[in-house]
């Protein structure tokens, strides 16, 4: 019963229609009957002679095959019908290696020279080249070395033998607390001297002082950071001192000392050759090297500013009445002498640890990028005071380093664009001459920026 059911038709799978418009599955008519008869009889294989017409048979010939074929194929027919389905024609084939013309070309459209793309890919607008170099080279020792002038090289070597006043002072400070304080304050300031010549040296080089990307300012910041660190330093020394007298003065009320302390001192009379060899070493590193000029500036004290340039540094003031007073202690009696040692050796290291508080603090916010000077108050007042300044919205007041300052003021005015101009150079003359110390006093030098917001009335 199952073998009498039809077969299925398997569904016809859609074709897309022809070129010329008809569809292939449609039926075909007369005239396409005719015109498939209308094929030359003369183009069918004879089955007889169809091995003549295989390539793999040996009795294959091209020429038979054209002498057999009817002028009429081969004239009337020839655009129906092909003479040779194949070209079996000879070719050598090199055994060279295969150059190619476009080596090193990159494969595939260049779209940038179509003609298209002129009008889709715009070449981009040239563009100027950065005011500020990328970086600058930083020199090398060797380069330091061969950069030094016959007076930076002179400086170099006496920097060095302050440094070795210093440890001859602590050598030699064995029977007096005084003369170990005196020489920490030599070795502070022989470091001062020696980073004094450094950047007298660094200075003969295009990095030191030209703004670039990566160094906006220079490498001046570089000195803030070395006096930071001195400062650092010197606050430690200070504190070392506090506990050195702390463990005399624990050791005189009847604790037993760890390690016993001689004492010796000079004779009564005689000059303290340490105490006048720290003089004269202080004084020319003060006056030949400028050491300490630059911090000097930067951290100002009311009570030492009216005395000459040497004593007005806190740093040399406080090292040179220390090498005083001990070159008249041999003056006084032993009993005295003992009393004074203690007492100036303590006051010099509170001293210390009181100048290093304040240098730390200074160079602290220096790094930071603020301004620590006094007087800032006292310049917006004045700016506000001006008839034509109607508010100070903004106003930022911040040191780079010892020689740059900087002042961004956004002020609210009212008037014309002269009485503009005249306002811009009135509050950039009083930033200078209040916090900069005017012209021509050495001071730091300010770079004052401002933004003007007018407001019609």
């Amino acid at each position: 019963m199952s073998s009498t059911l039809p077969l299925p038709i398997p569904p016809r799978t859609p074709t897309p229609p022809s070129d010329d418009g008809r569809d292939q599955y449609a039926p075909r008519t007369t005239q396409d009957y005719q015109s498939i008869e209308s094929f030359p009889r003369s183009a069918t294989l004879d089955p007889v002679n169809s091995e003549r017409f295989s390539p793999t048979k040996s009795s294959f010939n091209l020429s038979s095959r054209a002498a057999d074929t009817p002028a009429s194929v081969q004239n009337g027919a020839s655009d129906s019908v092909p003479a040779a389905p194949f070209n079996f024609d000879t070719t050598v084939m090199s055994k060279g290696p295969v150059v190619k013309s476009n080596i090193g070309q990159r494969r595939g459209h260049k779209y940038k020279h179509s003609s298209i793309s002129h009008q889709i890919f715009l070449e981009p607008p040239p563009r100027a080249p950065l005011a500020l170099p990328n970086s600058l080279p930083i020199p090398t020792l060797k380069e330091c070395r061969a950069s030094m002038s016959k007076d930076q090289k002179t400086r170099f070597w006496w920097s060095l033998c302050h440094m070795f006043v210093a440890a001859y002072t602590l050598w030699t400070a064995h029977g007096s607390l005084a003369m170990t304080a005196l020489s920490h304050l030599i070795l502070f300031d022989s470091l001062g001297a020696l980073v004094c010549v450094a950047v007298d040296v660094l200075s003969n080089f295009e990095v030191w002082k030209r703004s670039s990307i990566r160094h906006p300012f220079g490498l001046e910041r570089a000195e803030v950071l070395a006096g930071f660190a001195m400062c650092v330093l010197l606050l430690f020394m200070g504190l070392d001192l506090i506990s050195h007298n702390l463990q005399h003065f624990l050791e005189k009320s009847g604790h037993e000392p760890h390690h016993s302390h001689d004492h010796d001192r000079v004779s009564l009379g005689s000059v303290d050759v340490t105490a006048a060899l720290a003089i004269s070493s202080t004084l020319v590193s003060a006056i030949g090297l400028k050491n300490h000029a630059r911090i000097g500036k930067a951290m100002r004290f009311a009570y030492i500013e009216s005395l000459p340039s040497v004593l007005s540094n806190p740093s040399h003031f406080l090292t040179l009445s220390c090498s005083t007073l001990l070159l008249l202690l041999p003056l006084v009696s032993i009993r005295i002498y003992d009393w004074l040692d203690k007492l100036l050796s303590g006051t010099i290291a509170i001293s210390m640890c009181f100048l290093g508080v304040r240098l730390v603090k200074t160079l602290g916010s220096m790094l930071l990028m603020s301004y620590s000077g006094q007087g800032v108050s006292d310049v917006i007042k004045d700016i506000e005071s001006d008839p034509s300044v109607f508010g100070v919205d903004d106003a930022r007041f911040w040191q780079v380093h010892y020689g740059l300052c900087m002042a961004n003021l956004k002020l609210r005015v009212s008037g014309a664009d002269d009485n503009v101009g005249r306002l811009r150079e009135k509050i950039s003359s009083l930033v200078r001459n209040r916090l900069g110390g005017g012209y021509g006093t050495g001071g730091q030098r300010w770079e004052v920026s401002l933004q003007f917001t007018i407001e019609r009335t």
